[in-house]
């Protein structure tokens, strides 16, 4: 669409029951892309170089349409810079590399991703116990950015840390520690609570004033989320609570999907 990706879309037709499925699958129908070949017919294809794969997934693509679509690549670096830069407003974490003469390596990370970074200023509004170790090791900790109105909503969440540096963060997080339904998280999002993806998991969080402000790293905000786990960097004493606004992030030029797949070769 006109807004690239949509992850929570795609997620919401992962479901158990069938007439939801089908009704989604009209509602918000989505694509295949394909980036690799490993079999052909009855030809292991997993010993073949990478860029001999490429060239065979290529001619037997040939002519394909959507929905279906194949992967742009490039030996050009150039290229890949830009569509680095360009395609993030598709909703795109970054471009991969691979070699061309390498086999397909199951299980091995053998390719570079190459993402976005950025960096943000978040208001801790609570946090979770290490599993096991509740009063003694924090896990991680939830982070908020304030909306135009002044409402702190949970954005993601940060567990960068070593084993003694949870357990220091007991200390540091303790004084902080309330049980008021109007601090941290009380009046906008929260972290989430149990669904069909987290069933026995527990999601339980201890709430905090929202006074604490650390700087984190993160690679793509997927509407008013964090896509994945942000990256603590360090405590802002300096910064007040109040300046960690949705307007630190900048926002990305919207790019359609279609025109990332109208110059495949």
């Amino acid at each position: 669409g006109e807004q690239g990706l949509d992850f929570d879309a795609l997620l919401q037709r992962i479901h158990p029951a069938a007439s939801r499925v089908k009704k989604l699958a009209e509602e918000t129908p989505s694509a295949f892309v394909a980036f690799d070949v490993l079999a052909d017919g009855k030809r292991d294809l997993r010993a073949t170089p990478f860029g001999e794969r490429r060239q065979l997934l290529e001619s037997a693509l040939a002519g394909i349409e959507p929905p279906a679509f194949l992967t742009p690549a490039t030996r050009d670096r150039v290229e890949a810079i830009d569509w680095f830069e360009r395609f993030e407003g598709a909703g795109l974490d970054g471009v991969v590399a691979k070699r061309i003469d390498e086999p397909y390596q199951p299980g091995v990370r053998s390719m570079v991703k190459i993402k976005h970074l950025r960096t943000v200023d978040c208001v801790v509004g609570g946090f979770r116990w290490n599993r096991g170790e509740e009063g003694r090791s924090v896990g991680s900790l939830l982070l908020g950015l304030y909306d135009g109105n002044g409402v702190l909503h949970h954005v993601g969440h940060t567990s960068s840390f070593k084993a003694n540096e949870k357990r220091e963060l007991v200390a540091t997080l303790r004084p902080y520690v309330t049980e008021e339904d109007a601090d941290g998280f009380g009046l906008g999002r929260t972290p989430g609570g149990p669904s069909r993806w987290t069933q026995g998991r527990d999601l339980s969080w201890v709430r905090v004033r929202p006074e604490l402000v650390c700087e984190v790293t993160f690679d793509h905000l997927q509407g008013d989320r964090f896509r994945h786990a942000a990256t603590f960097r360090r405590w802002r004493p300096d910064k007040p609570p109040y300046a960690c606004t949705f307007d630190q992030i900048a926002v990305t030029v919207p790019f359609e999907l279609r025109h990332i797949f109208a110059g495949v070769r």
